[in-house]
């Protein structure tokens, strides 16, 4: 479905055209509209001076032509000096105003992005590798800052400077400014051709920026493995290969521009020549004084600059549409759906899957087929199996991280699919099997989200519950330590409390724990195990776990193989059956006697 779903928002945005999508960019400009006027308002009185340099030229001419220099000796000096004065508050005005729309605009759009991103189901991210989202995040909308900026920047200023001297040299002469009417459709054709292939460029270069950000974030994720496995050439190799196809596509768009902007100014430069030759034809000139003459060539030299700015400015162009394609078609991506409107305070905790059949997104084969289970508020489920089997997967449905169809999930006897998804998380505690902390202190990450608020004396607390206490005291900052990326500053078994005393802390009546003691030692799971015992009880407890010694007490224990139940019951029904769940067993304790022996006596 939310594959559908991305295809559907490729397709929307694909088939917009260049405009389209340039013209939704700037409606992020309407919250900056005061700062984009006074840029406007800036350009206007940058332009303005061109042709008041040319009619200051005019009137230099005449002047001397007239044998008047002792009468405007002062005042051609100090309108010299107004012209810049005018020409320098323009341009102040409309780079700071304009810089202050583009940095509002990437601001909206990133976090228009990254809320967008908290929203986005799980199956997006199983599909997308995270330095390519990285990289929208930030390529993507740090080209979008030129598009608004330097692009607009120059349409305005070169554009407003155009339209300036066209007029005034429409003013002197019309019938000679309509030549360059004539070369429009021509440098129109141009700039067409060579937007086409800026926009498909653009796009090459963000999907191999994004290439080259997804081989940088494994490199850095996984530089232990790539030591340890002799890894570094290889990974020097696919790095190579991302920055050279980066590299190809980079060129090509320079060649492209390269070629686009002397032909263009060679097409500019014909008319201009063009309209010298027509300007010196005695029948045209002789209508004309000296001032006029020299003025009207000189606004015509001055659109050269102008009109060479405006060309080179279609790459910039090119690339922000190519980038605000790419930050549209995630932002138009769909949300989770959350179409339930039952809220509840806090739930009693009966759980039954009835007939619950479930298939990830692109895949043919099921993930679990007709689950039948029912587990009653307050008991303890155990989930056992082979790696692979579903155990998490039968987890994962019950806060709503995938949809399921029909009334194949309830809670309290309500579908699962009814309730309000924020509703039904907040009465859901997590410990998964690769814990997740972020880079703040250790307290941030036990009071965390909604737990905010919650007193340190409650922090404390759910750390001594967790057996986190002791470590947390010895560190030289306590509470306030600071755990880096993903908790890298703690041990394993660090961590993993410290994501136990979050689940304790939230105090929540259903609890999931996905191999919550893996990481501990012997005796830190012996002690946790029995805060564990402690949270679980008058709690709706799913526990995924490979070792059974840990879930022997369990209420049902369901064993999953290739997404079937194939056995449930309690720990000693099981043994008895002589099944799956006692081969596991013996197996278990038979290999690892020095481990679970104790566990089982």
């Amino acid at each position: 479905m939310q594959d559908k779903a991305k295809t559907k928002s490729d397709k929307t945005v694909k088939d917009m055209s260049g405009m389209t999508l340039y013209f939704r960019l700037l409606g992020y400009v309407k919250p900056s509209m005061a700062y984009f006027l006074i840029s406007v308002l800036g350009y206007i009185l940058y332009s303005a001076m061109q042709p008041a340099l040319a009619a200051l030229l005019k009137h230099i001419v005449d002047v001397v032509s007239h044998g008047k220099v002792t009468e405007s000796r002062a005042v051609i000096p100090l309108a010299i000096l107004g012209v810049f004065l005018v020409r320098g508050l323009g341009t102040f005005l409309g780079s700071y105003g304009m810089a202050k729309v583009a940095n509002n605009v990437v601001f909206d759009l990133r976090t228009s992005m990254f809320n967008k991103m908290v929203t986005l189901p799980s199956g997006y991210f199983n599909n997308m590798p995270s330095g390519r989202l990285l990289a929208k995040l930030t390529y993507d909308t740090e080209q979008v800052i030129d598009s608004v900026t330097q692009a607009i920047q120059v349409i305005l200023r070169e554009g407003l400077t155009v339209v300036g001297l066209l007029g005034y040299m429409v003013f002197i002469n019309w019938r000679l400014s309509l030549l360059f009417l004539f070369v429009l459709p021509l440098i129109g054709a141009v700039v067409r051709y060579a937007s086409k292939r800026f926009r498909k460029l653009s796009l090459k270069i963000q999907n191999a920026m994004g290439g080259v950000t997804d081989v940088a974030s494994e490199a850095i994720k996984g530089h232990e493995v790539i030591k340890v496995f002799g890894g570094k050439e290889y990974e020097i190799e696919r790095f190579y290969k991302a920055a050279q196809e980066n590299r190809r596509s980079q060129l090509k768009m320079e060649m492209t521009k390269a070629l686009n902007v002397p032909i263009i100014q060679f097409i500019v430069a014909i008319s201009l020549s063009l309209l010298i030759w027509l300007a010196l034809e005695p029948s045209i000139s002789s209508s004309m004084s000296a001032g006029d003459f020299v003025a009207f060539i000189g606004a015509a030299g001055m659109l050269s600059r102008p009109m060479r700015q405006l060309t080179s400015v279609n790459s910039i162009l090119q690339k922000g549409i190519a980038a605000a394609q790419s930050i549209f078609t995630f932002l138009d991506l769909e949300s989770e759906k959350n179409t339930g409107t039952k809220a509840v305070e806090r739930m009693q905790g009966n759980i039954e899957w009835r007939g619950l059949t479930f298939r990830y997104p692109s895949v043919d084969k099921n993930a679990l087929t007709d689950v039948n289970l029912s587990l009653p508020a307050g008991k303890k489920l155990a989930l056992v199996g082979r790696s692979g089997s579903g155990k998490s997967t039968l987890a994962n449905l019950i806060p709503r991280f995938y949809d399921v169809e029909g009334e194949s999930l309830l809670i309290d006897g309500i579908n699962i699919n009814d309730y309000d998804l924020s509703s039904l998380r907040q009465n859901i505690a997590l410990v998964n099997q690769q814990v997740v902390l972020f880079n703040g202190t250790i307290q941030e990450n036990i009071a965390y989200g909604g737990l905010k608020g919650i007193s340190e004396e409650d922090v404390i607390e759910a750390a001594k519950a967790a057996n986190a206490w002791d470590f947390i005291q010895e560190l030289e900052f306590g509470l306030k330590t600071r755990v880096g990326e993903n908790g890298v500053l703690l041990s394993g078994g660090q961590r993993q409390r410290i994501a136990i005393a979050r689940a304790i802390l939230k105090n929540a009546p259903i609890l999931i724990l996905d191999e919550a003691t893996s990481a501990l030692d012997t005796e830190s799971e012996r002690a946790i195990q029995q805060a564990l015992d402690k949270l679980m009880e008058n709690r709706t407890t799913i526990a995924i776990a490979h070792r059974l010694s840990t879930i022997e007490n369990a209420d049902i224990i369901a064993v999953i193989d290739h997404g079937v139940i194939i056995e449930k019951g309690s720990h000693t029904e099981l043994l008895a059956q002589n099944g799956a769940y006692a081969q596991l067993h013996n197996q278990q304790f038979n290999d690892s006697p020095g481990v679970d022996a104790d566990a089982k006596s």
